[in-house]
């Protein structure tokens, strides 16, 4: 193992734009792991420590959103990893695994579907993508751990159905209310249909509102065609506080703090985005959904699942594995919770599981 590289990758050469990724070499190994989340600086990736002493060389690189999905397209995210993908080939590496881990899963099940047949020519917003082969050459294999199924299913799963009023953040219908004791928890399965659905109409208000601004727009200038709003209340999953609904080995809560204070906090999923990253990430009509386009790849698949993992749970687990089907080698990590925290042996042994699978595919 030797030093970390920093390397410069441009993404489409005179035209941008540059990004950065830091390369962990294992000498004399022909084999390559490329690491990627659509926001999140994975530059301390664990695996980057992991995987290189087990000879796996690999890439962690940050895409043209790092640290600011405000205005994020996932249709130019996976152009990022397309740029690691190519400089891997170029270095010479024979095998390359996409490494998926949280929202890197989705990410990397899209580049790798788009790799093997190129569909998307629009946004979900419309508009025109001009993606060729040439931009997303395909990797061997996927690792998925810690994986949850896409953005947008996130939310759909996360955002709070109480809202009754999209331009007041304190407005709320209580008997949708999670954090209403009478409702729970436990919470009865009566309200967990009305409010899983109560989210799914949600999500589709704004999306529905979205489309109609985006043609409002187009309509009033040739100039102005995208604008940012605010998204209330997105952190109000029943399953953060009631252990029996998709049981596993969690505590209550979530991997960023109370869910209380983060629904109705500044910071949290899709609070601040615009109408064109909404469509692209958050809304359903996002082509970044993981199983779904994990269906369409033919590669290889390694599925972890971290037993304790409060984002990242049984029923997303199996969204995968059906999708996967006879591609998959399949694993728990038990105890493991979501970012392997104070977990040095879990993430060595997740190492050690993910260097044995790439180095036979």
């Amino acid at each position: 193992m030797t030093s970390p590289e920093l390397i410069t990758l441009d993404v489409n050469p005179k035209r941008g734009p540059r990004i950065y990724g830091l390369l962990s070499r294992s000498p004399k190994s022909r084999v390559a792991a490329l690491i990627v989340h659509p926001t999140s600086n994975f530059f301390e990736h664990y695996l980057i420590k992991e995987l290189p002493k087990r000879g796996i060389n690999i890439l962690a690189i940050n895409t043209r959103y790092l640290n600011n999905d405000a205005h994020l397209l996932f249709e130019r995210v996976i152009e990022d990893v397309g740029a690691g993908v190519k400089f891997l080939r170029n270095e010479g590496f024979e095998t390359i695994i996409l490494l998926g881990n949280s929202g890197g899963a989705s990410t990397v099940a899209l580049y790798q579907a788009e790799s093997e047949e190129l569909t998307i020519t629009k946004t979900p917003a419309g508009d025109q993508v001009w993606l060729t082969a040439e931009h997303l050459p395909p990797a061997d294999g996927i690792a998925l751990f810690g994986a949850h199924p896409g953005r947008a299913l996130l939310l759909s799963r996360w955002i709070d159905a109480s809202v009754t009023d999209e331009n007041d953040p304190l407005s709320k219908n209580s008997e949708l209310d999670i954090f209403n004791a009478i409702n729970g928890p436990p919470f009865n399965a009566s309200f967990v249909s009305k409010y899983r659905k109560a989210q799914i109409d949600r999500t589709n208000f704004i999306t529905n509102q979205t489309k109609k601004r985006i043609e409002i727009l187009k309509k009033r200038s040739t100039v102005v065609n995208d604008e940012p709003f605010l998204v209330f209340r997105t952190c109000a999953d029943p399953r953060f506080l009631d252990l029996t609904l998709d049981p596993n080995d969690r505590e209550t809560g979530m991997v960023w703090g109370d869910p209380y204070q983060l629904n109705y906090g500044a910071r949290d999923a899709a609070r601040f985005t615009t109408l064109k990253s909404w469509m692209s990430q958050w809304s359903l009509s996002s082509n970044a959904n993981g199983p779904k386009c994990l269906l369409r790849t033919s590669v290889p698949i390694i599925n972890l699942e971290f037993t304790a993992d409060t984002n990242a749970l049984p029923s997303d687990i199996r969204m995968w594995s059906e999708a996967a089907g006879k591609r998959e080698e399949f694993h728990q990590i038990i105890g493991g919770t979501h970012f392997l925290i104070n977990q040095q042996s879990k993430r060595a042994e997740l190492g050690e599981l993910i260097s044995d699978w790439a180095k036979k595919i």
